[in-house]
Formats: C-alpha cells, structure tokens, sequence
C-alpha cells in the first residue's frame, strides 16, 4: 500500500458520533464506508455523518458508504474500530474486522485502554494501532496515535499520511491508558466534582470560574456532560487501573449519576440538564 494519502480505501466500524465524525472527516480525502451494526443503526449513522461531512470545508457526503454487512469491508486499506469502551466488544469486533478485511491496516478510537493488549487480544499486533480523536472529531485538530512494539514496518507512517490528508496534526503518544490529553485532564475534571461537592457551589459557578478565570472555552463539568459521564467514569476506572491514585478515581457523584442514567447531553441530564 503506497497511497500518497496513506490509504484510498478506509472503513469505520460504529455507529455512534466518533465514528460518524471520522467518517466524515474522510471524506476529505476520497470515499468512505460505514459499518454499523442494523439497519436502523445504519440509516441513522447515515444522516449523521452526511450531516456532518457536509459541515467540513471540502468534505463531501456523497462519499460515505453505509452498509452492515463486513463482507463488504474486503477490498479496504484501513478499517477504523469506534464502537462503546469496552475491551471485550472491541476485541470482538476487531477480530471480525481482521477476518473481513484481511489485508488492511486496523485502527482503534479508544481514549482509555491498551493498544497492545487489545491487539494482543483480537490477534492483530503487527497492523494495529491507536487512533484517539477528539470530540467532536470533524472540528477538532489533534489526533493522538499510538504504535505498539510489534507494529510492521509502513502502517506508521500510511497513518500519519492518512491524518495529515484530513487536516488533522497527529501526534504520537506513549500505549498508556489515557495516552496524554485525558491522563492529564480527567483528574482536572474529577477535582472539579470534588470541589463542588466540598463547597457547595453549583455546576455554574464553577463552571463560570474556569471560563472566566481560566479562559476555557468550555467550564469541567459541562465537559464531563459533552463526553459522557458514562464515557467519563470509563477513562477513570482505566487510569485508576494502571495507577491506583485518587486523582485518577472517578468520584461518587459520578458514578451516582451514571446510575441513574444520566450520562449528560445524550440523556438529558447529567450535571446540567438539557
């Protein structure tokens, strides 16, 4: 594979909003197909990621191509796993993907989990790498890849070809659970719940302090409701795993909500409500 943009033929596995976004973000390159899981989640999946191409500057919704059978998957350079963060049903899907697509480079959007250990797991050490956007993954710029010892000669630098083709900056980063953003960021964000809980102040005034003190676009805890809490206590459990901190722990108004399924803007509710 000597595609000048590192691949021509690449696939994203999910449904969800990563894997519309990087299925929109394609599009800048050439065509891109969509694997989702029913035909309901398909047609939905559809409409998002055209919606969305059609909001990057050179993007082109006619290029996605939706379907859900892997079969169709054979001829494609890159496949691009972005389903839930849950090692089991990603080494599950990837095995498949591997299977589907046998000549192709493998890809995982995981934010929190081990690189090698879920290639180790599906059986695709030497073409699989990292591929962490960021959400929502049509606007934002960095895209952390992560390339595992064992990786085969090529797949680097096809990826990085890849990204720079979509306008992305690529930064490689070290297979530790959260890589770099989120392994410096979630205990920022976990203090923050500790803080208002300790305090008594409201979401929006803390909220209101990072904005207007700090000049962040956007206050921790409406970011926690924007990546999902779900997603949120996930990252958490995984730092925590690795390094047994309570910065890295997930605070118990956290997991709280998520038990009550308030997961943040998709739900509704989370620490605001919408």
């Amino acid at each position: 594979m000597n595609a000048p943009n590192g691949y021509e033929k690449p696939a994203v596995a999910g449904s969800g909003t990563i894997a519309c976004g990087v299925a929109a973000s394609a599009t800048l390159v050439g065509e891109v197909r969509l694997l989702a899981r029913s035909d309901a989640s398909a047609w939905k999946a559809e409409e998002t990621a055209q919606a969305l191409a059609a909001k990057v500057e050179g993007g082109d919704p006619g290029r996605i191509r939706v379907g859900t059978d892997p079969a169709d998957l054979a001829a494609c350079d890159l496949v691009v796993e972005a389903i839930v963060e849950r090692p089991d049903a990603k080494a599950e899907l990837l095995q498949s993907l591997a299977s589907a697509a046998p000549k192709a480079d493998l890809a995982t959007t995981t934010s929190s989990l081990s690189v090698r250990q879920l290639g180790e797991s599906a059986g695709i050490v030497a073409r699989f790498f990292g591929l962490h956007v960021f959400n929502p993954p049509h606007r934002m710029e960095l895209v952390e890849v992560c390339f595992p010892q064992g990786i085969a000669e090529g797949v680097s630098k096809r990826a990085l070809a890849w990204c720079s083709a979509m306008g992305k900056t690529a930064i490689e980063v070290p297979d530790q659970p959260g890589f770099v953003v989120n392994r410096l960021m979630f205990p920022y964000l976990f203090d923050a719940i500790r803080l208002m809980e300790r305090t008594g102040m409201t979401p929006q005034a803390v909220d209101d302090c990072m904005r207007l003190g700090a000049g962040h676009p956007m206050g921790p805890l409406a970011l926690l409701d924007f990546v999902g809490l779900d997603v949120a206590q996930a990252i958490g459990e995984s730092l925590y795993a690795d390094a047994p901190e309570e910065r890295y722990h997930p605070p118990g108004l956290l997991v709280e909500l998520v038990g009550e399924g308030k997961l943040g803007r998709k739900s509704g509710e989370g620490f605001f409500t919408y």
